[in-house]
């Protein structure tokens, strides 16, 4: 089973697109709950592929939404493991766009 595939097995939380809000409880996904699944089951490292496929996507569907997140602060959110600052996330959603 895939690193993704045995989260969603844990937590049935996943993003619905275009919105990318959690399916179960209604959240912005990656939502509290299949956070804190990812983070207690898997390494952060096995996480950075599938979350990173994810963002192109995430981008293209939210951006310029009325008070919606800017590539930044997407890259961020599906990204939660990772420390980065304004301007790394900036960089890394250029890249991904």
């Amino acid at each position: 089973m895939s690193v993704f595939g045995s989260v969603l097995a844990v937590s049935a939380h996943i993003g619905c697109r275009p919105t990318w809000d959690c399916e179960v409880c209604g959240e912005p996904w990656p939502c509290p709950t299949f956070r804190a699944v990812g983070r207690d089951r898997l390494d952060g490292t096995a996480l950075i592929p599938v979350m990173s496929s994810l963002i192109p996507s995430a981008i293209r569907d939210l951006r310029g939404r009325p008070e919606g997140p800017q590539p930044p602060e997407i890259v961020r959110r599906f990204l939660w493991f990772l420390p980065f600052n304004d301007e790394e996330a900036r960089a890394v959603a250029l890249r991904m766009r």
